[in-house]
């Protein structure tokens, strides 16, 4: 199996798995327990945090462990009780969905219109903060259909110049271990998430600016500075910080690995089977394409039978055919129709993206041939 649906999830690193597997054989101790064994465990959750401060080169702030990004989302955006909200048409639906539960609990809430390639129309964010009261703000870092990037720290920087009192977060959960990046003061709340990463799924983080207030959804414990009570998963906490190690310890050169992968994609997918949709400046860990004239829901299905699994961008239901993302971006339906997300890890070779292009090729070009 040839997997290039990374920006889905990411298969978890070996190594970072046998080296926390002492903490389920051995310390597998409750960290909240005053005993040796416990005290040391809440030890190993500090220096997690501590980690990620540091692979993030933030030094304003502090984190707090989730079961997930779109946990992370949540407890950012609903942690101001009453306002004005702002994002845009892009975001991951963590984000997106969370903002229309805030319109129907009777909120404000604002989208801004999207760039060709899906990162935020800085010109119209930027009049509208001028404005409008505006209370809080969410762009995303990485787009996770079209890998976007916006310069977050740019963004938040000029909109705090606008309004300084604006709380200001990022979903950063395709950024964060992939794309060279320093957390800046202005950047209030920034999310993160294991599984992509080549770590485990149910784990993720919420980095907080220190001495905002961030209200729990999850009473109890008091775990997490009483933000997010409930016994933490060490095991996946400490799979996440050793998988962290391993991204940020080679971030430049992975970095450079999977841009050369997806100019391969550029240069020898067939120009005249697909429109690409991801710009040269996106991340080079995403790139989406169109077929355009065949389903990509079809093409993703063809090409599972060839041994080869790529994601779908189009949100496949009865109620919406096309990716929300994708068609904010500007584009018909013929193009909406055929959209397929390729998105590469640490783990993805060279050998295969070519023996994967050939099969996207012939996939596509069979496909059209039948319907043409």
């Amino acid at each position: 199996m040839i997997y290039l649906d990374n920006a889905a999830t990411t298969k978890p690193s070996n190594s970072a798995l046998e080296k926390a597997q002492i903490f389920n054989s051995e310390n597998f101790f409750n960290p909240s327990a005053l005993y040796v064994g416990g005290l040391n465990c809440a030890r190993e959750i500090k220096a997690a945090k501590e980690n990620i401060l540091k692979n993030l080169h933030a030094t304003n702030h502090e984190v707090v462990f989730t079961s997930c990004g779109s946990e992370s989302d949540n407890l950012a955006i609903f942690s101001l009780k009453r306002g004005s909200f702002l994002t845009d048409k892009g975001e991951h639906s963590a984000v997106y969905q969370s903002f229309l539960e805030l319109k129907r609990r009777g909120h404000t809430v604002n989208f801004i219109n999207l760039n060709s390639d899906g990162t935020v129309n800085e010109t119209e964010l930027y009049d509208f903060v001028k404005n409008n009261q505006v209370d809080f703000v969410s762009i995303v870092h990485v787009n996770n259909e079209t890998g976007g990037i916006n310069d977050v720290n740019k963004i938040a920087r000029t909109v705090k110049t606008l309004n300084k009192n604006i709380i200001f977060h990022v979903d950063g959960v395709q950024a964060y271990g992939k794309i060279p990046f320093s957390l800046s003061k202005e950047i209030d709340l920034y999310s993160i998430s294991a599984h992509k990463i080549n770590a485990l799924k149910g784990v993720g983080a919420l980095i907080k600016r220190k001495n905002l207030n961030v209200p729990p959804m999850i009473f109890g414990g008091g775990q997490e500075n009483g933000i997010r009570s409930g016994t933490e998963n060490l095991f996946g906490i400490k799979v996440f910080d050793y998988a962290g190690q391993e991204k940020y310890s080679n971030l430049l050169e992975n970095y450079n690995r999977a841009n050369k992968l997806n100019q391969l994609f550029r240069e020898k997918l067939d120009k005249n089977l697909f429109t690409f949709i991801s710009s040269e400046n996106c991340s080079p860990y995403i790139f989406t394409v169109s077929a355009k004239g065949v389903r990509g829901e079809i093409v993703m299905h063809a090409l599972e039978k060839e041994g080869v699994i790529v994601g779908n961008g189009s949100a496949c239901s009865s109620k919406n055919r096309f990716s929300r993302v994708i068609e904010n971006c500007g584009y018909d339906n013929l193009t909406l129709d055929g959209v397929i997300r390729i998105s590469f890890s640490t783990d993805s070779t060279e050998e295969e993206c070519l023996t994967a292009i050939q099969l996207i090729n012939s996939t596509v070009e069979k496909l059209k041939g039948k319907l043409g």
